[in-house]
Protein backbone atom coordinates (compact mmCIF):
# COMPACT_ATOMS: atom_id res chain seq x y z
CA UNK A 1 0.00 0.00 0.00
CA UNK A 2 1.31 3.44 -0.93
CA UNK A 3 1.29 6.09 1.75
CA UNK A 4 1.63 9.80 1.34
CA UNK A 5 3.71 11.72 3.86
CA UNK A 6 1.90 14.03 6.27
CA UNK A 7 2.91 17.46 4.98
CA UNK A 8 0.99 19.44 7.58
CA UNK A 9 4.20 20.44 9.42
CA UNK A 10 5.61 21.81 6.15
CA UNK A 11 2.33 23.61 5.51
CA UNK A 12 2.60 25.27 8.91
CA UNK A 13 6.16 26.29 8.01
CA UNK A 14 4.84 27.76 4.76
CA UNK A 15 2.16 29.70 6.65
CA UNK A 16 4.79 31.03 9.05
CA UNK A 17 6.92 32.17 6.12
CA UNK A 18 3.89 33.87 4.57
CA UNK A 19 3.13 35.67 7.84
CA UNK A 20 6.69 37.04 7.94
CA UNK A 21 6.44 38.11 4.29
CA UNK A 22 3.05 39.79 4.76
CA UNK A 23 4.52 41.74 7.69
CA UNK A 24 7.05 43.33 5.31
CA UNK A 25 4.44 44.57 2.81
CA UNK A 26 3.68 48.28 2.93
CA UNK A 27 0.73 50.05 1.29
CA UNK A 28 3.18 51.50 -1.25
CA UNK A 29 4.05 47.92 -2.37
CA UNK A 30 0.52 46.79 -3.19
CA UNK A 31 0.47 47.83 -6.85
CA UNK A 32 3.86 46.27 -7.66
CA UNK A 33 3.95 43.73 -10.49
CA UNK A 34 4.58 40.09 -9.56
CA UNK A 35 5.98 37.05 -11.36
CA UNK A 36 2.31 36.05 -11.78
CA UNK A 37 1.78 38.37 -14.74
CA UNK A 38 -1.98 38.57 -14.19
CA UNK A 39 -1.62 39.79 -10.58
CA UNK A 40 -0.40 42.94 -8.89
CA UNK A 41 0.90 42.30 -5.39
CA UNK A 42 -2.50 43.28 -3.92
CA UNK A 43 -4.24 40.80 -6.23
CA UNK A 44 -1.70 38.09 -5.41
CA UNK A 45 -2.16 38.60 -1.65
CA UNK A 46 -5.90 38.33 -2.23
CA UNK A 47 -5.45 35.09 -4.18
CA UNK A 48 -3.13 33.65 -1.52
CA UNK A 49 -5.47 34.44 1.40
CA UNK A 50 -8.44 33.19 -0.62
CA UNK A 51 -6.54 30.02 -1.48
CA UNK A 52 -5.90 29.35 2.21
CA UNK A 53 -9.62 29.75 2.92
CA UNK A 54 -10.33 27.35 0.05
CA UNK A 55 -7.85 24.86 1.52
CA UNK A 56 -9.62 25.20 4.89
CA UNK A 57 -12.96 24.63 3.17
CA UNK A 58 -11.60 21.40 1.67
CA UNK A 59 -10.54 20.26 5.14
CA UNK A 60 -14.05 21.05 6.36
CA UNK A 61 -15.44 18.68 3.72
CA UNK A 62 -16.24 21.14 0.93
CA UNK A 63 -15.49 20.94 -2.79
CA UNK A 64 -13.01 23.38 -4.33
CA UNK A 65 -15.42 24.33 -7.09
CA UNK A 66 -17.82 25.75 -4.48
CA UNK A 67 -15.56 28.68 -3.57
CA UNK A 68 -13.35 31.19 -5.33
CA UNK A 69 -9.75 31.59 -4.17
CA UNK A 70 -10.25 35.25 -3.28
CA UNK A 71 -11.43 37.38 -0.35
CA UNK A 72 -12.91 40.79 0.16
CA UNK A 73 -10.04 43.29 0.09
CA UNK A 74 -9.17 44.03 3.75
CA UNK A 75 -7.65 47.42 2.94
CA UNK A 76 -4.04 48.46 2.62
CA UNK A 77 -3.07 47.57 6.19
CA UNK A 78 -5.38 44.59 6.68
CA UNK A 79 -3.44 41.85 4.94
CA UNK A 80 -1.59 40.40 7.97
CA UNK A 81 -4.86 40.07 9.93
CA UNK A 82 -6.64 38.55 6.91
CA UNK A 83 -3.85 36.01 6.57
CA UNK A 84 -3.94 35.20 10.30
CA UNK A 85 -7.68 34.46 10.12
CA UNK A 86 -7.25 32.22 7.07
CA UNK A 87 -4.27 30.40 8.61
CA UNK A 88 -6.15 29.72 11.85
CA UNK A 89 -9.11 28.35 9.90
CA UNK A 90 -6.91 26.08 7.75
CA UNK A 91 -4.93 24.81 10.72
CA UNK A 92 -8.12 23.88 12.56
CA UNK A 93 -9.73 22.35 9.46
CA UNK A 94 -6.82 19.95 8.90
CA UNK A 95 -5.99 19.10 12.55
CA UNK A 96 -7.69 15.68 12.47
CA UNK A 97 -5.30 12.97 11.23
CA UNK A 98 -8.20 11.06 9.68
CA UNK A 99 -8.60 13.80 7.06
CA UNK A 100 -5.30 12.81 5.46
CA UNK A 101 -6.81 9.57 4.18
CA UNK A 102 -10.21 10.99 3.28
CA UNK A 103 -11.12 11.68 -0.38
CA UNK A 104 -10.84 15.43 -0.86
CA UNK A 105 -12.19 17.47 -3.77
CA UNK A 106 -9.31 19.78 -4.68
CA UNK A 107 -9.13 22.22 -7.61
CA UNK A 108 -7.36 19.56 -9.68
CA UNK A 109 -9.77 16.75 -8.82
CA UNK A 110 -10.39 14.15 -6.13
CA UNK A 111 -7.33 13.07 -4.16
CA UNK A 112 -6.48 11.79 -0.68
CA UNK A 113 -6.29 14.60 1.87
CA UNK A 114 -2.57 14.04 2.42
CA UNK A 115 -1.87 14.67 -1.27
CA UNK A 116 -4.00 17.81 -1.17
CA UNK A 117 -1.99 19.12 1.79
CA UNK A 118 1.19 18.51 -0.22
CA UNK A 119 -0.29 20.40 -3.15
CA UNK A 120 -0.99 23.39 -0.93
CA UNK A 121 2.57 23.27 0.43
CA UNK A 122 3.71 23.53 -3.19
CA UNK A 123 1.35 26.41 -3.95
CA UNK A 124 2.13 28.33 -0.76
CA UNK A 125 5.90 27.99 -1.11
CA UNK A 126 5.68 29.09 -4.74
CA UNK A 127 3.61 32.14 -3.83
CA UNK A 128 6.12 32.97 -1.09
CA UNK A 129 8.73 33.20 -3.85
CA UNK A 130 6.37 35.30 -5.97
CA UNK A 131 5.78 37.75 -3.12
CA UNK A 132 9.43 37.93 -2.10
CA UNK A 133 10.44 38.52 -5.71
CA UNK A 134 7.83 41.27 -6.14
CA UNK A 135 8.99 42.98 -2.95
CA UNK A 136 12.69 42.68 -3.74
CA UNK A 137 13.48 43.46 -0.12
CA UNK A 138 16.01 40.69 0.49
CA UNK A 139 13.61 38.44 2.41
CA UNK A 140 15.34 35.08 2.94
CA UNK A 141 13.12 32.15 1.97
CA UNK A 142 13.22 28.74 3.67
CA UNK A 143 15.35 26.34 1.59
CA UNK A 144 13.91 23.17 3.18
CA UNK A 145 10.39 24.28 2.40
CA UNK A 146 11.32 24.98 -1.22
CA UNK A 147 12.90 21.50 -1.52
CA UNK A 148 9.67 19.93 -0.24
CA UNK A 149 7.55 22.05 -2.58
CA UNK A 150 9.73 21.17 -5.58
CA UNK A 151 9.56 17.45 -4.78
CA UNK A 152 5.77 17.66 -4.57
CA UNK A 153 5.56 19.69 -7.79
CA UNK A 154 7.67 17.19 -9.71
CA UNK A 155 5.22 14.43 -8.73
CA UNK A 156 1.82 16.12 -8.98
CA UNK A 157 2.54 18.71 -11.65
CA UNK A 158 4.57 16.98 -14.37
CA UNK A 159 5.42 18.90 -17.55
CA UNK A 160 2.94 16.92 -19.65
CA UNK A 161 -0.17 18.31 -17.96
CA UNK A 162 0.58 21.94 -18.69
CA UNK A 163 -1.34 23.69 -21.39
CA UNK A 164 -4.18 26.01 -22.19
CA UNK A 165 -6.23 26.86 -19.14
CA UNK A 166 -3.67 25.43 -16.69
CA UNK A 167 -2.69 27.81 -13.89
CA UNK A 168 1.00 26.99 -14.38
CA UNK A 169 3.06 27.64 -17.47
CA UNK A 170 5.47 25.19 -19.07
CA UNK A 171 8.57 24.23 -17.13
CA UNK A 172 11.22 26.82 -17.93
CA UNK A 173 14.94 26.19 -18.31
CA UNK A 174 17.13 27.10 -15.36
CA UNK A 175 20.87 26.84 -14.74
CA UNK A 176 21.96 23.50 -13.30
CA UNK A 177 23.47 25.27 -10.31
CA UNK A 178 20.43 27.50 -9.63
CA UNK A 179 19.25 27.58 -6.04
CA UNK A 180 16.17 25.59 -5.07
CA UNK A 181 13.90 28.64 -5.11
CA UNK A 182 14.74 29.40 -8.74
CA UNK A 183 14.34 25.72 -9.65
CA UNK A 184 10.88 25.70 -8.02
CA UNK A 185 9.92 28.90 -9.81
CA UNK A 186 11.08 27.51 -13.15
CA UNK A 187 9.19 24.24 -12.57
CA UNK A 188 6.06 26.25 -11.90
CA UNK A 189 6.57 28.22 -15.13
CA UNK A 190 7.78 31.43 -13.49
CA UNK A 191 10.42 33.42 -15.34
CA UNK A 192 13.32 33.79 -12.93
Amino acid sequence: MNTVQDARPQYLTALGQLEKLFATVTPADLERPTPCAEFTLRQLLNHVVGGIHRFAYLGEGGHAQDVVAAVEDPGDDGWPAALARAAARATAAWADDAKLGRPTFAPWGEAPGALVVGGYVMETATHCWDIATALGNGFVLDHGLAHTALAVAEVILPPGIRGEGAPFGPVLPVAADADVHLRLAAWMGRPA
